[in-house]
């Protein structure tokens, strides 16, 4: 029979998910900052990945607070919107509609780390891991106002010029 799993395992389980989705994600962000047309979209990936590597370390600093290594495990999801967004730089390229396909993915990117990390902050909360709350808001906030950039962006000038 299977050992019984509970909260503190799904926990490290997600921790592992989300780790290893901001590693290829730090990988992702200067490809599609490449691939951006307008300067403001490459401007805008460059930042997040900045961002993004601050975020990894909170992550390593969870991982700590748990005495556990820092270690991911292997997030299909984010293997398939990363591979969706590498189509669309390949399928576009060169045409208008380009960095609003770009703005989408990344978009993808942000609402599934913003889920992941609500899930994780309310699953800290009730484990009583009283330090990794912060950490994890902090990250939850910058995903949230990148989202929110993210969407002023296409609104201002992507979508538009797709048309």
């Amino acid at each position: 029979m299977a050992a019984t799993k509970t909260l503190d395992d799904l926990f490290l389980d997600t921790l592992k998910d989300i780790y290893y989705a901001e590693k290829q994600i730090l990988k992702a962000l200067p490809k599609m900052a490449r691939a951006a047309q307008a300067e403001e979209a490459k401007q805008g990936f460059l930042h997040h990945r900045e961002e993004t590597q601050g975020q990894v370390e909170r992550l390593e600093q969870v991982f700590e607070l748990l005495g556990k290594p820092a270690r991911g495990k292997t997030c299909e999801a984010i293997q398939g919107i990363i591979a969706e967004a590498d189509e669309i730089t390949e399928e576009f390229k060169g045409t208008q509609a380009l960095d609003a396909g770009l703005i989408s993915s990344a978009q993808a990117v942000e609402h599934y780390e913003i889920a992941r990390y609500g899930t994780l902050i309310e699953w800290a909360k009730q484990l009583g891991m009283k330090d990794a709350v912060p950490l994890l808001q902090q990250t939850l906030e910058e995903e949230k106002a990148t989202d929110q950039k993210l969407t002023k962006l296409a609104q201002a000038s992507a979508n538009s010029k797709a048309k």
